[in-house]
């Protein structure tokens, strides 16, 4: 019975020893880069009703396109009709197809971009149709 025990033991630890991994250190978690950028909204107060409203539930569609595209995190911020959104994404991710994955998971997330683009309008100094437009940081406090 002893000698069972312990070859039973002896698999149950080779077994999760196996599973175990070491961690590889060749390996790099993709680094991760802050990006910001604003937009206005149409000067119609139903209209930013309509659009705050509108990010009170975003459509899990539109979630679930954000994470296949590899977005991290998306932040939006608002000061009467400006917003700021920031994006935390991988270090040289090209932003325009990132949209396009993310477009892919659902027709759905098209219908989100085309209604939100109705509710949008460029800042001062974009060209026209321009919308969102990043903006550059200028000063940074860091007290590490």
């Amino acid at each position: 019975m002893k000698k069972i025990f312990l070859q039973f033991a002896l698999i149950i630890f080779t077994c999760s020893f196996m599973m175990c991994k070491p961690a590889d250190s060749n390996h790099k978690e993709a680094e991760l880069v802050e990006k910001v950028f604003v937009v206005n909204t149409v000067d119609n107060n139903k209209k930013l009703s309509e659009y705050l409203e509108y990010h009170k539930q975003i459509w899990p569609e539109v979630e679930a396109g954000f994470k296949k595209a590899g977005y991290k995190s998306i932040t939006l911020y608002r000061f009467n009709d400006l917003i700021v959104m920031t994006i935390t994404v991988p270090k040289n991710a090209d932003l325009n197809e990132m949209g396009k994955l993310a477009e892919s998971y659902s027709p759905r997330c098209v219908e989100w971009n085309k209604l939100m683009n109705t509710y949008q309008k460029g800042v001062n100094g974009t060209t026209e149709g321009q919308k969102w437009v990043e903006v550059t940081p200028f000063y940074k406090f860091n007290n590490n």
